[in-house]
């Protein structure tokens, strides 16, 4: 997965694909010099280090989106217990 890749200037931190993912938001596609604007966001990451930081992440993407990656088996807190029983008494579920 991308969030735990390597880069040559190691490992990509949370912090990093936070900052990361931020600039993505910011600088689309279409944006002039969007690589160069992404790796400043970020800090410490070359322009080829966000590059390949977003090739895996468009592979991370495509292998959820396929069903090669399956979903987490999430515990319910009571909050979703709760508003499973509220939905229940209401019969709109």
């Amino acid at each position: 997965m991308a969030s735990s890749s390597m880069s040559a200037s190691g490992s990509w931190s949370v912090k990093d694909n936070k900052a990361f993912e931020k600039a993505l938001a910011v600088y689309d596609k279409d944006t002039p010099d969007r690589w160069y604007n992404v790796a400043h966001a970020v800090g410490g990451k070359t322009l080829e280090e966000v590059k390949r930081q977003y090739e895996l992440l468009v592979q991370d993407v495509k292998h959820i989106e396929s069903g090669r990656v399956a979903f987490p088996n999430y515990k319910k807190t009571s909050a979703s217990d709760q508003e499973e029983n509220r939905l229940r008494n209401l019969n709109l579920q």
